[in-house]
């Protein structure tokens, strides 16, 4: 029951509540942001797309949480889960400042999510480990992508996005370390094509 009432108090929070980061959002010492129009609505729709990363990310973690009966790794997604909540408070601040809002979506995006993780964690905990590895290991090839597409003076969501991409690699490794499968490759490709979607769809959205 409590976990139940922790997966709930989780999608409230990551949909309706403002996030709060536990560690400072990254800078770039001495280093100031100055964007065009053009620069800004560029770099306010990739946060855009970076935030609803963020959502999923939540969502996936409640979901997994919530379908293990290992107590240990649980907390392993839990905690996860706090980290990228840092993730979902950086995003979302960058985006106010850039004057851009949220995806609309975003609802969906966590409904969707947080089905696919339950699928994965009710096939067990190597597979559910599994697809976090590929989860993160798309996330960090999507935002090393970011980083070429992001305005070379936008250094403020630069910053955000590399220590994103670290923090994503990390888990990654954690989640292979665990004991996470190696998915087969028609399941990775679906992965990419969903996530492909919901990008392409948040850029606008």
């Amino acid at each position: 029951m409590d976990t139940l009432l922790n997966a709930a108090d989780s999608a409230l929070r990551t949909l309706f509540a403002k996030p709060h980061a536990s560690r400072n959002c990254p800078t770039v010492s001495g280093q100031i942001t100055a964007l065009s129009g053009a620069d800004k609505a560029l770099a306010g729709a990739l946060m855009r797309v970076n935030h609803v990363g963020e959502v999923c990310a939540q969502a996936l973690y409640a979901s997994q949480a919530l379908s293990t009966n290992n107590p240990v790794l649980r907390q392993h997604f839990i905690e996860a889960s706090k980290e990228e909540g840092d993730h979902l408070a950086w995003t979302r601040e960058r985006l106010d400042e850039l004057g851009a809002r949220p995806s609309l979506l975003n609802p969906l995006w966590y409904a969707g999510a947080f089905g696919l993780g339950l699928l994965a964690g009710r096939l067990g905990d190597r597979v559910s480990l599994g697809f976090v590895v590929e989860t993160e290991r798309q996330v960090e090839s999507h935002l090393a992508s970011h980083l070429e597409r992001l305005p070379l003076g936008d250094h403020a969501s630069r910053a955000i996005v590399a220590q994103m991409k670290d923090d994503e690699a990390r888990h990654a490794q954690e989640a292979q370390g665990a004991g996470g499968l190696d998915l087969p490759a028609p399941v990775k490709a679906l992965m990419r094509a969903s996530a492909k979607v919901m990008t392409t769809t948040a850029h606008y959205i």
